[in-house]
């Protein structure tokens, strides 16, 4: 174990450390990243994957980023022992739909998901048993979130006079969405239908805003708080509860 933190060692993209060699005790792992986009050595936890991320704008900085998470060690432990236990889509479970608790049951037939609601308030009722219900009620929910994101991104693009982009939907560990203004294009993460639909909205007007300016700078906040006011609730609302988001379906 030491040798991996002696000496300064040819660290690369994508290589994982066992975290006890941080903090002895530690379970996991640091997984090392190269983002040339970063502009600091940064260090983040994973709560899907169970583990934290080191990342450093340059490969040859590795070495220094594995130091940094060595002088982390107490909060990364502290922060994966924190993480939300997963939440599968199975039977008899509880996800959150647009914020809101909707039960999942077994329909014991074949067919697709559908999300419906009765006196008891919203549940989505699938065929399928283990895997196959688990994927029925994952499509359903992404097919959801295509649905309102695609109407929220045309009501914003409509505000700001711009035109039509290409929508798809991802599921990303780190970011709820990208734009890339040069071809019109914007990533989603499906997760956010599992959210209030005012953090949906606000995540739409994220990324329209950006075809503005490609940057956070304030005049690029300003568009967006153009576009649903007050953006900071929901930005503090993606903070408090994206981990456990995150962890629906693990």
């Amino acid at each position: 174990m030491k040798s991996l933190l002696s000496k300064s060692p040819a660290y690369q993209h994508g290589q994982r450390l066992p975290l006890e060699a941080l903090l002895p005790g530690t379970r996991g792992s640091l997984r090392l990243t190269v983002n040339p986009r970063a502009r600091r050595i940064s260090i983040r936890i994973d709560a899907r994957a169970g583990e934290a991320v080191a990342v450093a704008p340059r490969e040859r900085l590795l070495a220094d980023a594995v130091a940094f998470a060595r002088s982390r060690a107490v909060w990364i432990a502290e922060r994966l022992a924190a993480r939300p236990e997963g939440t599968p889509l199975e039977p008899g479970g509880t996800i959150p739909v647009h914020g809101v608790p909707t039960r999942l049951e077994a329909t014991g037939t074949t067919g697709a998901a559908r999300l419906t609601e009765d006196a008891d308030g919203p549940v989505i009722r699938s065929g399928g048993e283990g895997e196959a219900f688990s994927r029925r009620v994952e499509n359903l929910l992404k097919r959801l979130a295509r649905q309102a994101l695609l109407e929220r991104t045309e009501t914003h693009l409509k505000a700001l006079g711009q035109r039509p982009v290409r929508v798809s939907m991802v599921d990303t560990r780190s970011r709820w969405g990208s734009c890339s203004p040069h071809n019109r294009s914007i990533r989603y993460s499906w997760r956010v239908i599992l959210a209030p639909p005012a953090v949906l909205d606000y995540l739409a007007a994220h990324e329209v805003a950006h075809l503005v300016h490609a940057d956070h700078s304030p005049a690029y906040w300003s568009v967006v708080h153009r576009l649903v006011g007050d953006h900071r609730p929901f930005r503090a609302w993606l903070r408090a509860h994206g981990q456990a988001l995150h962890a629906v379906g693990r």
